[in-house]
């Protein structure tokens, strides 16, 4: 799989070399992003672990991020356009998963994190922990049903 993406999003990523540094590798961009996603490790933390300033981190993966979305867009996040395209999608859904009448589920989940300085209770949940959470939508794709 990483190699997919490194093939998809390498000419979206790559740096241009310069007189004064070599740029980065698309796969080291890609790397460096992957981790922070899987761990949520901070910058910081990332720059030990790849030899990288914290600052260029942040970009790197906010450039990672913006070319994810634009590789996958129109596989991934399409929406339907007519109300058949909407139907099929409830009906793929109910076959697959049982759910009839569906075109979507959501879910979230708590991502533990460090307490904040002077970040008092705003990210405590009911838990009994720290955390931000994470929403996730997935919809049935039009383009899987031939």
């Amino acid at each position: 799989m990483f190699e997919e993406l490194s093939a998809r999003l390498g000419p979206r990523i790559e740096g241009t070399d310069t007189w004064m540094r070599k740029a980065l590798t698309p796969e080291l961009k890609l790397a460096i992003t992957l981790r922070h996603l899987v761990t949520g490790d901070s910058y910081r933390s990332l720059m030990y672990g790849f030899r990288v300033a914290h600052n260029a981190i942040s970009l790197i993966v906010r450039q990672v991020y913006r070319a994810i979305t634009d590789e996958y867009a129109q596989e991934v996040i399409s929406t339907p356009t007519t109300p058949e395209e909407w139907l099929q999608i409830a009906d793929q859904f109910g076959a697959s998963w049982q759910f009839y009448h569906t075109l979507g589920a959501l879910d979230g989940k708590h991502m533990a994190i460090k307490c904040l300085r002077n970040g008092g209770s705003e990210y405590f949940n009911y838990k009994g922990y720290h955390s931000i959470v994470l929403m996730a939508l997935w919809m049935q794709s039009t383009s899987s049903f031939g």
